[in-house]
């Protein structure tokens, strides 16, 4: 049991390890990026012949919005990192992390809508001032509260673990006492607190995607916003598909791994250090990810 919770927190460290130590994070991010680059030109064709009258053109812009927003999910980000991670350290069921997914994914569609409404038609702003705005200034802060927050995941899943190592001592002391000394399966899967939810969503909705403010610009140049502002709904769709296949095989991981627990205790102390470890990747992929963008 020991072994497969050592061996747990290896894969989390070891993924960590090939996207910052060598060159994961580049690979993935060259192809996304090459992908949403010709998806936004797509786009673009798209919206000159919807302006000229062609309204076929309505459903395949909303498609490649689909794609694009499946694409932008799949690329180096922080959004399936804090999902991912989260759906591994914390005993959450798939079901609530998917959720948590979708949320998030919506979340940060409706900030993109409302950040580039204001800015567009309140402060006149162009694409240069929001897109500075948003990779100069949104971005490093979004790279930055997901590293705390991997930081309080992983003092969460120690502070257990080292409750646990007491609780285990003391048992030693008194074990015919009837006291309860560390929690049962079904204690650890209790539902976290909303404060998990929002943080998570927080974390995830700040920093509004490069390809949502392209397209609602373009859309509100062209006196088409609306047609934006569904097609950004859209992409939120399709990124919330990719990060709920990541919150499923995130919680799956998990689950089989649990499994293998031969005692509820040997459950819990798996299910401890899994957040630690969680909490970790989150962490040092934030990290790398902001380096790049400061």
């Amino acid at each position: 049991m020991r072994i497969t919770a050592l061996a747990l927190l290896a894969a989390m460290v070891g993924i960590a390890v090939w996207l910052w130590g060598f060159g994961g994070a580049d690979v993935i991010s060259r192809w996304a990026t090459q992908t949403q680059r010709d998806v936004q030109n797509g786009m673009a064709v798209s919206l000159r012949a919807l302006r000229a009258g062609d309204t076929s053109a309505l459903a395949g812009l909303w498609a490649l919005c689909l794609t694009y927003g499946f694409v932008h999910a799949a690329g180096p980000g922080h959004g399936k990192l804090v999902i991912g991670g989260y759906g591994l350290g914390v005993r959450a069921t798939a079901r609530r992390v998917a959720g948590l997914a979708a949320l998030s994914s919506m979340a940060q569609a409706v900030v993109a809508i409302v950040f580039v409404g204001v800015a567009v038609s309140v402060l006149g702003w162009g694409r240069a001032q929001l897109t500075g705005v948003a990779d100069k200034t949104m971005a490093p802060l979004s790279y930055g509260l997901v590293a705390l927050l991997g930081v309080w995941i992983a003092l969460r899943g120690l502070r257990k673990l080292l409750r646990k190592r007491k609780a285990h001592t003391h048992t030693h002391v008194c074990s015919d006492c009837g006291h309860a000394h560390a929690p049962t399966p079904d204690q650890a899967a209790a539902v976290h607190t909303w404060r998990d939810a929002l943080a998570v969503i927080g974390v995830i909705a700040i920093r509004p995607c490069t390809g949502a403010i392209f397209l609602l610009i373009l859309t509100y140049a062209l006196g088409l916003f609306w047609v934006g502002v569904i097609g950004v709904l859209i992409m939120g769709v399709g990124t919330a598909a990719l990060t709920a296949m990541v919150a499923f095989a995130a919680v799956g991981a998990r689950e089989s791994t649990l499994a293998q627990a031969a005692s509820a205790k040997g459950t819990v102390l798996m299910l401890n250090i899994a957040e630690f470890g969680a909490g970790v990747l989150i962490a040092a992929v934030s990290v790398q990810l902001l380096l790049r963008v400061i």
